[in-house]
């Protein structure tokens, strides 16, 4: 809850500190004298935007400082704005953002008045209060529809990893081409140079089947037949050249062999210009591959196996993907099937709660108002499934029914609110409401009805409320006086507690006016007694 407010150098208010107590604190004061100063500032103080007027005349800059306390968390925000439009926040001494600040001041309270109804012309927010009355019902639904979505969203993720792997067809029909192209041209490895070979014998036949006879006719196995008879010859006589003769024995053999070759050689050696052009032709292909390819023959080969592996992975993934497909159709069917149970849920509790709001009402003055809450569909579903909500409002016999920021007025907007805020008092989780002049265009017994209604409310949330009506002011756990008064060329605001006595006296002035006599007294002090009284009624019963 807020416990704490300091304003400084705020239009009129030159330093202002004030306490506040956890129940129902009521600010007064002449028309006129700033109580929206104070709402401003702590606007201001929220993330709020402010005019050139802010800061007070003379002064350089403005700053206010709010201490709120929820359970053992403690919370100080500080913002600081100069004449020259620069701004400077904090919260618990550290530097944020404006937006960093909203989000936080958007948990910690909530003004509704004349001019500012966020929660309630806010109407993505409508779903999100009518959650909060559907309580337990809605947690499991909702719980199996997030595990849902966040099976769905990887199930996509995967689906659209699988067809960046795809590719589109452009693409894989240009693969498949190069594939079926570097298929049907059956390359090998060495292919390329066993080609070039065969066609260098070919194109040179001729010359090497003259060089193999011309080596045949030479005899050199001959004339080392006789050389080899000779070396014999010697050996038997001079047995020192065994060795030289055994040597040049085996020499013959070997040219023997070699001749024999050659002379095999020379007989088989052909000469076919077709098988030429043949090989020509093939190394045309072959070439014409590489210089599309940019590749040598075993690199295409190679990019080759890489398509193959392509097109398996694609094959798969196609496969994978019609199973997937059946997956989100089911997972689509799930999510569809939580979506419907919790939109049973909130059409049921729209009703519930839309009878108690209207029944609040027409406590409130507005015996003729018919409210509704409206759940639709969406196209999409997400985290809150495809439902949307949105509160409608007939305040008047004989009009239609509609949405609240169309028809309703800002003295009914405050009413719609507070009888909102007392249907979901045990569900809201914003401690601290500020209603700013919530009593306008009402009086008498509606007066009396408002008055009660934020007494319950109080039993469970801080409450600050500007008022004109001494029905409501009766009320008060903390009452603030707020004035305005002249000093020499200028005027200021003061804002201060009031004793219970003063409070009585403020009691009176709402009650007769600027003149206080006796029974004007006299009736305050009743009314602050009743006040009590039914302050206590309320406590106990809850209600």
């Amino acid at each position: 809850m807020l416990e704490l407010l300091k304003v400084k150098n705020v239009a009129l208010i030159e330093e202002v500190e004030l306490e506040f107590c956890g129940g129902l604190n009521i600010l007064t004061g002449e028309t006129g004298a700033g109580k929206s100063i104070l709402i401003d500032s702590l606007s201001f103080v929220l993330g709020g935007r402010v005019g050139r007027e802010f800061v007070r005349a003379g002064a350089e800059f403005a700053e206010v400082e709010a201490f709120f306390r929820n359970d053992d968390e403690e919370i100080l925000i500080y913002r600081r704005h100069d004449n020259q439009g620069r701004s400077v926040c904090k919260v618990n001494g550290k530097t944020i953002t404006i937006s960093m600040l909203r989000e936080i001041s958007a948990q910690l309270l909530d003004v509704h008045g004349q001019h500012e109804h966020q929660s309630l012309l806010d109407s993505n927010r409508h779903l999100e209060l009518l959650d909060r009355f559907c309580q337990e019902e809605l947690h499991e639904p909702k719980a199996r529809l997030l595990g849902n979505i966040v099976d769905y969203k990887k199930l996509q993720q995967y689906i659209s990893e699988l067809e960046k792997v795809d590719g589109n067809e452009e693409q894989l029909e240009f693969y498949r081409f190069q594939f079926k192209e570097i298929e049907e041209a059956k390359l090998s490895t060495d292919e390329e140079a066993e080609l070039s070979h065969r066609k260098l014998l070919l194109v040179n036949s001729e010359r090497i089947s003259r060089a193999a006879h011309g080596l045949v006719e030479l005899n050199i196995a001959g004339i080392l037949a006789n050389a080899a008879e000779f070396a014999a010859t010697i050996a038997e006589l001079d047995p020192s050249q065994n060795q030289d003769a055994e040597n040049l024995a085996d020499l013959h053999a070997q040219i023997e062999d070699l001749s024999l070759n050659f002379a095999r050689y020379a007989e088989n050696l052909e000469h076919d210009p077709a098988e030429i052009d043949e090989i020509e032709a093939r190394l045309d292909i072959l070439y014409r591959l590489k210089q599309k390819y940019k590749k040598n023959i075993p690199e295409i080969l190679e990019y080759y196996i890489e398509l193959q592996k392509k097109f398996e992975v694609i094959e798969s993934n196609r496969e994978e993907k019609v199973r997937l497909a059946a997956e989100k159709r089911e997972l689509e069917k799930e999510i569809g099937r939580n979506c419907l149970i919790m939109s049973k849920i909130r059409k049921e509790a729209a009703e519930r709660l839309s009878a108690q709001i209207a029944e609040i009402l027409r406590d409130l003055g507005m015996s003729d108002a018919r409210f509704a809450i409206e759940v639709s569909r969406r196209k999409e579903f997400g985290t809150n499934g495809f439902d949307r909500a949105q509160f409608l409002i007939c305040a008047n016999k004989g009009e239609e029914i509609a949405p609240l920021d169309r028809i309703a007025s800002g003295g009914e907007m405050s009413r719609i609110m507070l009888a909102l805020k007392t249907a979901l008092a045990n569900y809201d989780n914003i401690p601290t409401f500020i209603f700013d002049e919530i009593d306008a265009g009402i009086s008498g017994r509606t007066a009396q009805q408002v008055a009660q209604k934020l007494a319950v409310l109080s039993i469970s949330h801080q409450i600050l409320c500007i008022t004109h009506l001494p029905q409501i002011a009766a009320m008060g756990d903390a009452n603030f006086m707020i004035e305005k008064s002249a000093q020499g060329e200028r005027s200021l605001t003061h804002v201060h507690r009031l004793t219970e006595d003063g409070v009585t006296t403020e009691i009176a002035r709402l009650i007769g006016g600027a003149q206080i006599t006796n029974t004007t007294r006299l009736a305050a002090q009743e009314m602050r007694r009743q006040a009590q009284n039914i302050k206590e009624i309320s406590r106990i019963s809850g209600r």
